[in-house]
């Protein structure tokens, strides 16, 4: 039988676990500022601060959006994020009020790292793994934390004492001010967001997911009201074992996501998708978070370039990849997005070009589609049909 996605996903992780540096009882260090949600357990759920063993600047240790950027390798990000120490309390994600909630909140607001000290009920240990959040090593219950006082970030201020605002608005907001995703979802994730009754503890992964829908809901509003592009368009980009595919139609607004897993395992090659037509999707995607990262990345660049057009977007992981959350499809897209385009008279030469770059078969990505497929006209062919530049699919 098939795995699908989730189970497939945790198959290949517990293999590739990884280790970090032994942490005793107590610690001292500094938070990038950084905090974690849990979700077990919902509604009283395990939260608290990560915490890197160095008392020094490390805010780069919890900002996914400059790993890409920076050159940093699969290698350099684990070895960074298996460092950070998790320290965890039970906490009702309704109080957000509460001293424990309140100290999440001045850390995930906070304009830089904190200096820091923890004491834990024992020895911090193991690491966390997951296609959704970013990887970090050991945790353990605290039982006391310390942080030093530290301005916060301005615009997230604003939305803090803002007890009107909107979560939604206020994510909107302070995206269109420049601050960073990783920031935004923090703030919503600690209670810091939205109209004051309202307010509440998202767990980590949840609030990722939230405010990647909540972005790419605003950008697809504005991009339905762009003209459409007149020629097929290829964006791509290649990084920490994945290679991606944006591929731009002259269409109204239509989404398929596809990604190819080769050989993480062994000689495995399996493929997974899911797709929405212009009124959007309204069951949570099968595929996961990854989705909407994709989605949130592709309908941001549309909106930069301000035109309107239909996207198939292609991801191929390759051996040696390790799951590390959707910041990996968020940032690779955003930066597949950023390249300049390659223009084609038709789908069928865009599709041959980019196979010349891809392991895994053209053939297969579209016989498994069904938004690209349906580009065709036709419910069946053949790879010649469609790989051969510039012939007419009947």
């Amino acid at each position: 039988m098939a795995l699908g996605k989730g189970a497939y996903l945790r198959a290949i992780t517990t293999s590739r676990m990884g280790t970090s540096r032994e942490i005793d009882k107590t610690m001292e260090g500094s938070t990038p500022p950084s905090v974690f949600v849990g979700s077990w357990n919902y509604p009283r759920v395990f939260a608290g601060p990560l915490i890197a063993p160095v008392r020094e600047e490390c805010g780069i240790m919890d900002t996914p959006e400059s790993w890409i950027p920076a050159g940093w390798s699969q290698e350099d990000i684990l070895s960074c994020r298996l460092d950070l120490v998790r320290g965890k309390r039970l906490q009702d994600v309704n109080q957000t009020n509460d001293r424990n909630a309140i100290r999440l909140q001045e850390i995930a607001l906070s304009a830089g790292s904190l200096e820091s000290e923890a004491s834990f009920a024992e020895k911090p240990a193991g690491t966390s793994f997951s296609e959704e959040h970013t990887p970090f090593g050991p945790s353990a219950e605290l039982i006391d934390f310390r942080a030093e006082s530290s301005r916060f970030e301005p615009h997230l201020e604003r939305c803090y004492y803002d007890s009107d605002l909107s979560a939604s608005d206020a994510i909107f907001e302070l995206q269109q001010n420049g601050i960073p995703f990783s920031s935004i979802q923090k703030a919503l994730s600690v209670g810091a967001l939205g109209c004051g009754p309202k307010r509440r503890l998202v767990p980590t992964r949840w609030s990722i997911t939230a405010c990647d829908t909540t972005l790419a809901g605003r950008f697809l509003s504005r991009v339905r009201q762009n003209n459409l592009i007149d020629t097929v368009r290829v964006h791509e980009f290649e990084s920490l074992n994945n290679h991606y595919a944006v591929i731009l139609l002259p269409t109204a607004w239509q989404y398929e996501w596809m990604e190819a897993f080769l050989h993480i395992r062994g000689d495995e090659e399996v493929l997974f998708s899911d797709h929405e037509e212009f009124r959007g999707k309204k069951e949570y995607s099968s595929v996961g978070g990854c989705y909407y990262s994709c989605k949130m990345a592709v309908l941001e660049g549309l909106e930069r370039q301000r035109v309107q057009a239909g996207a198939f977007v292609l991801r191929e992981a390759r051996k040696g990849y390790i799951p590390m959350g959707v910041f990996n499809v968020r940032e690779n897209v955003r930066q597949a997005m950023l390249q300049p385009y390659r223009e084609f008279e038709d789908l069928s030469s865009a599709l041959f070009d980019i196979s010349t770059r891809m392991q895994f078969p053209m053939e297969r990505f579209i016989g498994e589609s069904t938004l690209l497929k349906s580009q065709f006209h036709v419910r069946q062919t053949t790879l010649d049909a469609f790989l051969k530049p510039g012939r007419e699919v009947a």
